[in-house]
């Protein structure tokens, strides 16, 4: 037993003498900047627009400027990419007049570019450079209309490379464990395990309990109970009420009291249908965010619950939270169980007055 002040050593993480990071143990933090600087580049520069469609040629030349910061955190397999970053994409184009051959170039600009905005396309912005005749606006609009639905591909791809761990997606990968199936082909025939006994059939009782409790792969479970000074029924009301929704959280809202009835939520960043309704008691929704894979809807339940007179309680379950977003970001299941606290429960205390 270690000594009162002191630390027992047997549950402390020591740094090594050879400075080692064991499993990646503590939390590691690469920069990512000139990895991002040469992965764009290979993304966007080149990219044919147009091939010579009515006359007119363009193409992406080179990536003029990238600002800013990019750099991942990873602990034990965990990857956590941070960036925020503004860049400068040159392009030119060539058209066929019956004056000649007239050549013209600008630029399309992302002023920012960051994790915190990862499921949603950035700004573009397309200019020309010198004088903006009728080719240049020609130029201008084919890029808006052709080139700027695939230089934002090619950002997702990007954004989705931070997601896995940009440069050390390498590293990470050896080091995960091989799976038992590898380990076998491995060994051969001769690693195989001896037939186990046979096991003794569940009851499907047993079985039913068993599956309910585990989450489906890929998906997660969020839990949370929070307390606040009021009535069930007003907080049943708030969170049923698009006006007070748009006032608490200053966004837009539209959300329908009938089962069935349709709710979008943070400007749309959030839809889904009401399934089971009591008022005061119970809200039960199907519910997700836009950047989630297509088709995926968790389950939200919101029990409401008055153990003593001005004192409610309200027990969330959210079940079939995705691991993983559309665009690969692993952060989904902690941002979505922040957004619960941060966003909603704390903003209801703070603007209502029901804080505990």
């Amino acid at each position: 037993m270690a000594k009162y002040g002191e630390g027992d050593a047997r549950w402390i993480v020591q740094e090594r003498a050879d400075g080692t990071n064991v499993h990646n143990w503590h939390w590691a933090e690469r920069d990512c900047l000139e990895w991002s600087r040469s992965r764009l580049t290979s993304l966007l520069a080149g990219l044919p627009v147009l091939s010579v469609e009515g006359g007119l040629a363009l193409r992406t030349t080179a990536l003029d400027k990238l600002d800013g910061e990019a750099y991942v955190n990873i602990r034990k397999g965990k990857v956590i990419p941070g960036y925020e970053l503004s860049l400068t994409l040159a392009w030119e184009a060539e058209a066929t007049t019956e004056s000649g051959v007239v050549k013209v170039s600008g630029a399309a600009e992302v002023p920012y570019l960051a994790d915190e905005n990862a499921d949603e396309d950035p700004e573009l912005r397309v200019t020309v450079r010198g004088d903006d005749g009728p080719v240049a606006r020609r130029a201008k609009d084919a890029f808006l209309t052709k080139g700027k639905p695939l230089v934002l591909e090619k950002i997702r791809e990007y954004v989705a490379a931070m997601a896995k761990g940009g440069p050390a997606k390498d590293e990470l990968d050896s080091k995960k464990t091989p799976t038992k199936a590898a380990a076998v082909e491995a060994g051969g025939a001769a690693a195989a395990p001896a037939p186990a006994a046979e096991k003794k059939e569940e009851a499907p009782a047993v079985k039913e309990k068993k599956a309910k409790a585990k989450d489906k792969e890929g998906f997660k479970t969020i839990e949370m109970t929070e307390k606040f000074y009021c009535r069930a029924k007003d907080m049943y009301e708030i969170l049923m009420d698009e006006n007070r929704w748009k006032g608490f959280t200053q966004s837009n809202a539209r959300i329908s009291r009938e089962v069935g009835g349709q709710f979008s939520l943070f400007d749309g960043s959030i839809s889904g249908v009401n399934e089971e309704l009591q008022e005061g008691k119970l809200i039960v929704q199907k519910w997700r965010f836009g950047s989630w894979p297509d088709g995926v809807h968790s389950t939200v339940r919101l029990v409401f619950d008055e153990p003593e007179s001005g004192v409610t309680v309200i027990s969330l379950k959210q079940t079939d939270v995705p691991e993983e977003d559309r665009y690969g970001n692993s952060t989904v299941v902690e941002n979505t169980e922040r957004g619960w606290r941060e966003l909603i429960f704390q903003r209801i205390r703070g603007v209502f007055g029901f804080g505990i």
